[in-house]
């Protein structure tokens, strides 16, 4: 596994996902979802792990994974990737998320499975009422360095300048589905709480409708088996 410590980092909107410390979630008695040393062969791991105020102690079961898209491009429309940007914008926000995936497929953790990311925000989900806006404390977030439909990040952030982005930046690619295959696999066989359906796998836009739009319509769930 490389190791590029305080190297890289997030956010795809100024509005912060970070939420109110939870004062009555469920404690478990000994830690759980303990990360992995290792993971599944075919896994290329890079941690650029975020400063601890981008986090906080998970003392819950894990039971899902959330899906984003990020970029850079509201600041940088002419190259919305670059991970250091990406880094930058998460520190700068004090959001985070668990994994991003480049372009390339490469994949960088930011924060531990141990440790809370803020990527969720205030929502609700469909059959999991005690989840509302503490989505946090139960998922994995899992940030694709994408853009979305003209209409999908406009909504989000008004001012996005979607037109001087380049076609070739917007949806997802090979890379980026195979190298999502393969970690959303590793988690599957680490956490029995999580199974693979979409009950359990989630867009952003499905647990805040109307103020979140990612990973949107360009996102083809059956690349992943769904």
């Amino acid at each position: 596994m490389k190791t590029k410590t305080e190297t890289f980092g997030q956010s795809h909107s100024a509005e912060k996902e970070k939420d109110e410390p939870i004062q009555d979630v469920k404690t478990v008695a000994a830690k759980p979802n303990t990360p992995p040393t290792s993971y599944n062969a075919g896994i290329s791991m890079t941690d650029s792990l975020l400063p601890s105020a981008n986090s906080r102690e998970r003392t819950t079961d894990v039971t899902h994974v959330m899906v984003h898209f990020m970029s850079n491009g509201l600041n940088k429309p002419n190259d919305p990737f670059h991970i250091q940007d990406i880094r930058s914008l998460f520190t700068s926000y004090g959001v985070s998320a668990h994994y991003v995936i480049d372009r390339n497929g490469a994949v960088y953790r930011f924060v531990p499975e141990d440790r809370v990311a803020f990527h969720a925000g205030k929502g609700n989900l469909k059959g999991f009422p005690a989840y509302k806006d503490k989505m946090n404390d139960y998922s994995i977030g899992i940030e694709l360095l994408a853009i979305g439909t003209k209409q999908e990040m406009l909504s989000m952030i008004p001012n996005f300048p979607y037109d001087s982005i380049d076609p070739a930046h917007i949806g997802y690619t090979d890379a980026q589905y195979a190298s999502l295959n393969n970690l959303l696999n590793d988690i599957y066989s680490r956490y029995p709480t999580i199974s693979k359906s979409r009950k359990h796998v989630i867009g952003h836009d499905e647990y805040a409708p109307g103020r979140k739009t990612d990973p949107g319509t360009l996102f083809n769930w059956s690349r992943i088996g769904f």
